[in-house]
């Protein structure tokens, strides 16, 4: 189980550089809305990912990226924010749920995993 917070990290960025850099092609990634800008932080974040993955500092990543993801979910709720992340980020509902499930999830190992 010690390595749970390192390999959670080191999937979720493969995913997010891959969607990040998928994101450039397209403006919609099986239903969530996607764009250049948005893109950009899926590849930074993913990169990051990928690197503390490899170093073994999963727990910070983990947190940090369950917490983003969580704040980002409720704003993407909130109807005010929501329409500001859809016209910057292109963020719709289905984004918005995927951030809620990522940062859930995130949590739920950087809590329950070894550190």
């Amino acid at each position: 189980m010690a390595n749970t917070q390192k390999t959670f990290a080191l999937v979720l960025g493969i995913v997010l550089l891959l969607v990040g850099v998928w994101g450039f092609f397209t403006d919609s990634i099986l239903g969530i809305g996607v764009n250049a800008a948005q893109s950009v932080l899926h590849v930074i974040a993913g990169i990051f990912g990928i690197y503390v993955g490899t170093k073994g500092m999963g727990p910070g990543y983990n947190s940090s990226i369950g917490w983003i993801g969580i704040v980002l979910a409720v704003l993407g709720f909130v109807p005010y924010t929501a329409a500001l992340l859809g016209t910057l980020l292109n963020v719709n509902m289905a984004t918005t749920w995927l951030h809620l499930a990522i940062g859930v999830v995130a949590l739920g190992v950087y809590y329950s995993a070894d550190k």
